[in-house]
């Protein structure tokens, strides 16, 4: 059984080639231009301290940026009702961008959560997830430079920022061709997600039985 590093060792991989290929394949001149906007949408957060929990109720953790960047839920993670909108909930493998403070785009490598302000969870219905999540990491560096220059707030960028934020869109032949090529890769990364997910569970039961 690979252990939990050489697992993420794997992601990081399989995330470096999927990067690799969209920028040698989608800086094309007979593409269309659009925006970022007009292939995904961005939804933000709730402030979640405002659905706490009633006693006896049903809850979920809540992720924050602190989870996003760890990958995984602890015991000092918040909790929320677990009757929230169904779109601020994240399940694992789902495209997560936080857009203020430590701005990154991350596939959310732990369970289900609630998600909190400050973070978008990615979806589109016309494009594949690979294309959203690329292109959304393709202008990243950008949104990092825009929110350094807050110097007088805690950074973070406007949606103004992802509405001006070009693309380029295949005409629907070429991106099936794309897909046979990057979907594989990008179904790969998310089901090594999911296993380490599915592992950290079990240990936790285990610990929890034995110890």
């Amino acid at each position: 059984m690979k252990s939990h590093k050489t697992r993420s060792q794997i992601n990081d991989n399989l995330d470096l080639l999927l990067t690799t290929i969209f920028e040698n394949k989608i800086n094309n001149k007979n593409f269309t231009k659009a925006h970022l906007t007009d292939i995904a949408t961005y939804r933000n957060g709730l402030a979640m301290q405002k659905f706490r929990p009633d006693d006896n109720e049903q809850s979920l953790p809540v992720l924050k940026i602190k989870e996003l960047n760890q990958g995984y839920i602890d015991d000092s993670s918040d909790r929320c009702s677990a009757e929230i909108d169904e779109s601020v909930v994240v399940n694992t493998g789902d495209i997560i961008f936080s857009w203020s403070g430590t701005l990154l785009v991350k596939n959310w490598a732990g369970e289900t959560a609630g998600l909190n302000q400050h973070l978008f969870k990615v979806t589109s219905n016309n494009y594949p997830e690979w294309f959203i999540y690329e292109w959304t990491k393709h202008h990243l560096q950008k949104f990092q430079s825009i929110a350094a220059g807050k110097a007088t707030t805690m950074g973070h960028i406007k949606r103004s920022d992802l509405k001006s934020s070009e693309v380029l869109v295949p005409n629907n032949d070429e991106l099936d061709k794309l897909n046979t090529i990057m979907k594989p890769i990008y179904d790969k990364r998310i089901e090594v997600i999911n296993e380490n997910q599915r592992l950290i569970g079990l240990k936790r039961i285990l610990l929890q039985r034995y110890f």
